[in-house]
């Protein structure tokens, strides 16, 4: 029976095995998805039984997907530009990373029926997946991104990448038309320690964390008169692009997965 597997530090709070393995089941694929939680000095050897064959197929979270990029072979174009990996796949021998997070969150943005074109991002956070969702906004034309992170050396590493950034200090925050919490700050409930207040009505308060379905920070916005979205469906269509890469099969999408996607 093939074996697929998620790899983070933490991972209890990821549903992907919730997921995949409904869609294996309503595909007729013989295989079984399960999440193992990592410490750093043990990716090569995850990444090794890929290459002998011992598992399939690998998707990457938070802190790895950077990370896992000198253990493997090749990149797709997407990997290379934004240097983040979150899914794996042995070809003719080669283990090849793709981004799957940035249609990921393409896809989630234009569900939402929401304009982004020419619109002011401001993004928390500068680790995981921050760098997909920049290359994402790039290309749906929005005006201006401003990148905020506890430790403001990271985001200032990120204008090596993406010349186009601007960058604040933690706390100074200016108007925006969207904001996003790229941080892993909610994912036990925590709270945003910044002051949202002067920024109420009409705006996208963006959470990519799913799990749990309202974080702190989306509760405040949602308080203050703005409109609120998780990550929850960003989660489902990076899931589909690695389903489809791994079984060339593209898994159906409707209120059943939704359904199977609820807590506990």
């Amino acid at each position: 029976m093939k074996k697929y597997f998620v790899i983070g530090n933490p991972i209890n709070h990821s549903l992907s095995p919730k997921l995949h393995n409904y869609w294996l089941k309503e595909n007729k694929i013989e295989a079984i998805y399960d999440k193992k939680k990592i410490e750093e000095k043990n990716l090569q050897t995850i990444i090794s039984e890929l290459k002998e064959k011992k598992i399939n197929g690998i998707n990457v979270t938070v802190p790895f997907k950077k990370l896992v990029i000198p253990y493997l072979d090749k990149l797709s174009q997407e990997a290379e530009l934004t240097q983040s990996v979150n899914t794996i796949i042995l070809i003719n021998d080669n283990l090849v990373g793709y981004n799957t997070d940035i249609a990921g969150f393409t896809k989630a943005i234009k569900k939402l029926n929401f304009n982004i074109k020419g619109k002011k991002i401001l993004i928390l956070g500068a680790g995981g997946v921050v760098p997909s969702i920049i290359f994402a906004l790039n290309k749906m034309n929005v005006s201006k991104i401003i990148i905020s992170n506890r430790t403001k050396e990271k985001a200032e590493d990120l204008k090596s990448q993406f010349n186009n950034l601007q960058v604040l200090d933690w706390g100074d925050i200016h108007d925006f038309d969207v904001i996003i919490n790229a941080t892993s700050l909610g994912l036990n409930q925590e709270s945003i320690n910044l002051d949202f207040s002067k920024f109420a009505n009409n705006k996208l308060f963006y959470d990519v964390i799913y799990n749990p379905e309202e974080t702190n920070f989306l509760k405040e916005g949602k308080k203050l008169g703005n409109r609120i979205e998780n990550g929850k469906f960003m989660f489902i269509y990076q899931a589909f692009e690695a389903f489809k890469l791994w079984h060339g099969i593209e898994p159906q999408i409707n209120s059943d997965t939704l359904e199977i996607l609820k807590n506990d």
